[in-house]
């Protein structure tokens, strides 16, 4: 069983990463191999729409200049994906609008690649705006056919400076409760 989660904050060890890490070590906890993919700061081109991906089915896009066939190809053999954001401007950051536009295009134009396994947001927010980014994130995993595990509230973590998530009492719970929501549901599939 292996988990995969995409940092998609340019900082590497911002408040999103941080959040990423305490889902992941719940999950190491629970015997479940884990990675994270520094996405944020990489240059990542966004989807071209051009429908190739449809026509090849090789489980690639086709623009090759970048990480995202190595995050396609980490999704396909991982059984949970992760995927987190800071809130920009209450939506994703660029790296993570990529992401989100390839992969989703890719797995549906390969027989939906994806479906059955599980799919996760993460966000880490200032203020506001976080919900915009939690939405944003799970539409491709729905419309992949994906399992969208829920917390106790929505998967994010409220922080202005690195660090300053470590003072988010709820938001830490709201990460250990989905890695253990994740690692329940995970069990129960295999």
């Amino acid at each position: 069983m292996k988990a995969v989660a995409f940092n998609g904050s340019p900082r590497k060890n911002g408040n999103t990463a941080q959040l990423l890490k305490i889902v992941l070590g719940t999950l190491e906890q629970e015997g479940i191999e884990t990675e994270i993919v520094q996405l944020g700061g990489k240059p990542i081109r966004g989807c071209i729409g051009c429908r190739k991906c449809g026509q090849n089915k090789d489980k690639k896009c086709v623009i090759k200049t970048d990480i995202i066939n190595e995050c396609i190809a980490k999704m396909d053999e991982a059984d949970v994906i992760l995927i987190g954001s800071p809130t920009y401007f209450s939506n994703v950051t660029a790296e993570v609008k990529a992401l989100i536009d390839r992969f989703g295009v890719v797995a549906r134009a390969n027989n939906f690649m994806l479906k059955h396994k599980i799919g996760a947001a993460v966000v880490a927010v200032r203020r506001a705006g976080s919900n915009i980014v939690f939405d944003a994130i799970n539409k491709p995993f729905f419309i992949n056919q994906m399992i969208v595990p829920g917390s106790t509230y929505w998967n994010m973590g409220q922080g202005a400076a690195e660090g300053d998530i470590n003072s988010d009492e709820e938001g830490i719970k709201n990460m250990k409760n989905l890695g253990e929501n994740i690692a329940w549901l995970l069990k129960k599939i295999k």
